[in-house]
């Protein structure tokens, strides 16, 4: 227990450097640029003892002339296993030397998010080829970091100090916004979580996979575990970050894992996750079967389902009309990509059945800006919520309060003298233990 403790001691702004005791790479002479403290830099309050992961931290990590990899800089703090795990995201310690520009994760509920630039030859970062600038965050807006770690990398090549960046990020946390100076102004409050959620493409997939998408739609809708694998991690990226669309009435992004390695520690984390989206690029996880229900080699086109899980994942008619509407839908070409998810339109007095499917209040969507009702997605014949909708609607005959009364369960003897076609009985059932209304 001591020695774990020791291994997760907090790492203070100006203690960057990377130890051999901690496992990590050999430890360097700090750099000649200015990230030792000394004469100018603001006195920063210590923080409290972090939990395990800590939500928001910012950090710099460099490779320099001689090859070297030095976690140089961090602001407020963060622990030995976080670190630890960002520099294998980090693509500045890849021996294939392949440049990422932009990566995000997700890591125990915090997400992080990576952007990796190459130094020019007039930057005063004189002894420094490459770095990475590491957010961490507890939202998930690829495009709203995305943008706002490329402004954070230009102070850096301009100045060689972290004090603007870190004043940058202090302002945007306790302000939301911040000065770019060469760009205006960056402002949290333009990057909405919902453009965020819809940035994927639905299209895409379903141009990929046809009707095999179904079997991605059923693994979501039953909370199952889907592992995503391709060589290239932008492609697993934008796919997977699409995945969670395809059950939009969830709205639930904090099943995506979309940049995962074989290593012990990830792998407990993502063990711990009842249903999950995880990308990865090593093509070893192939072998995982431990890992999976639903296998997606993106770079072969094909998705392979677990001999554990064909039972769950049966598929009949009702799978096939859902399959249908969602090629239908995708290859209108008059409909966009959130238009194949969903439309909003409001309740009216009385239309509460939507909410009396057992379905929690965190899975209710947004509300648009200025409504005033409350919302639900909805979409013509031919667009995923609607069906999604149809089928939660199926259930509703076969629930009933809890003994305690505290939630809705399925009778399941109601459901059996339904007489549904097998594969249909068989997906409410499961549908219903993904839900929580089984009786204990």
């Amino acid at each position: 227990m001591a020695a774990a403790e020791a291994a997760d001691t907090q790492l203070m702004l100006g203690v960057g450097l990377i130890g051999e005791d901690e496992g990590a790479l050999p430890r360097s002479p700090a750099p000649q640029f200015g990230l030792r403290l000394g004469p100018g830099w603001p006195l920063l309050p210590r923080s409290p003892a972090p939990p395990a992961v800590r939500s928001d931290h910012l950090s710099t990590v460099e490779k320099d002339t001689n090859g070297e990899v030095l976690w140089v800089w961090c602001y407020p703090s963060t622990t030995a296993t976080l670190r630890n795990l960002l520099l294998r995201k980090c693509c500045l310690t890849d021996e294939n030397k392949l440049l990422h520009p932009f990566v995000f994760g997700q890591y125990r509920r915090t997400w992080f998010y990576i952007t990796t630039v190459e130094v020019p030859d007039s930057s005063v970062l004189i002894k420094v080829t490459h770095f990475s600038i590491v957010l961490t965050a507890k939202d998930f807006n690829p495009e709203k970091y995305a943008a706002f770690t490329r402004i954070l990398c230009r102070m850096y090549l301009k100045h060689g100090s972290p004090v603007k960046m870190m004043e940058s990020y202090i302002a945007v946390l306790t302000k939301g916004i911040c000065q770019s100076e060469e760009n205006g102004s960056f402002l949290s409050k333009d990057f909405d979580a919902r453009k965020a959620y819809l940035a994927g493409s639905i299209k895409d997939i379903v141009s990929q996979f046809g009707m095999e998408t179904v079997i991605l739609h059923t693994a979501l809708m039953l909370k199952k575990r889907i592992v995503v694998y391709h060589p290239k991690i932008e492609a697993v990226q934008e796919f997977t970050r699409t995945l969670p669309a395809l059950v939009w009435h969830r709205q639930d992004w904090t099943i995506l894992h979309s940049y995962v390695h074989l290593s012990a520690e990830e792998l407990e984390a993502l063990r711990m996750c009842p249903g999950y989206i995880a990308g990865f690029v090593d093509l070893e996880v192939s072998n995982r079967s431990d890992l999976y229900d639903v296998f997606v080699n993106l770079a072969d086109r094909e998705i392979t389902v677990a001999p554990l899980a064909k039972e769950a994942m049966t598929m009949g008619k009702l799978h096939k009309e859902i399959g249908q509407l969602i090629v239908q839908s995708a290859e209108d070409p008059e409909k966009s990509d959130s238009q194949v998810i969903q439309r909003w339109w409001p309740i009216r007095s009385g239309q509460e059945e939507w909410a009396g499917l057992a379905l929690r209040a965190e899975t209710l969507p947004f509300l648009p800006c200025g409504s005033s009702l409350p919302i639900h997605p909805s979409i013509n014949a031919q667009d995923i919520s609607l069906k999604t909708r149809e089928i939660f609607t199926h259930l509703e005959p076969f629930s009933e309060v809890s003994s305690d009364g505290e939630k809705l369960v399925l009778n399941f003897e109601a459901l059996k003298q339904r007489r549904f076609p097998p594969a249909t009985e068989n997906f409410l059932y499961h549908l219903a233990a993904a839900e929580q209304m089984l009786k204990i």
